[in-house]
């Protein structure tokens, strides 16, 4: 057989196929990718539970606020308690004061309701505080 009858094998022949080296390199490219997406995807997940749990102690705070101000005449004096909703526990604080900031001496006229709820959040304490005034309803009836 002559060796010039055989076909030379050229470019265009050839089959294109990536190196093990190109396909090695391109998937530690990947996974680096990927723990950076899942490290973003935890935080998002962690930071989700916390607005929820901080929604759940406002609303336990309003809720309290409102049950104060529904009161007639609300009395002088602090109370607590605790509320466990969705697996998290809360304890609230009540506290109910005289309120004079023009030093009129008309005591009974204004009360400052303050309402804290206090939660475990991971290794520390975390809390959310409402405060407002109410007005005595019989001094504008």
């Amino acid at each position: 057989m002559d060796v010039a009858a055989l076909p030379i094998p050229t470019k265009a022949g050839r089959h294109n196929a990536f190196t093990f080296i190109e396909v090695t390199a391109a998937l530690a490219i990947a996974s680096i990718a990927l723990l950076g997406l899942l490290h973003l995807h935890l935080l998002s997940l962690r930071t989700a539970d916390t607005a929820q749990t901080m929604a759940q102690a406002v609303l336990l705070a309003e809720e309290r606020l409102a049950e104060v101000a529904c009161s007639e005449r609300p009395e002088i004096g602090t109370r607590t308690g605790t509320v466990e909703t969705n697996g998290a526990r809360f304890a609230w604080r009540t506290e109910v004061t005289h309120f004079d900031p023009l030093r009129l001496h008309r005591p009974d006229t204004l009360r400052r309701v303050r309402v804290n709820v206090t939660w475990r959040g991971g290794v520390r304490s975390e809390g959310v505080q409402i405060t407002s005034c109410i007005a005595d309803r019989r001094v504008y009836e």
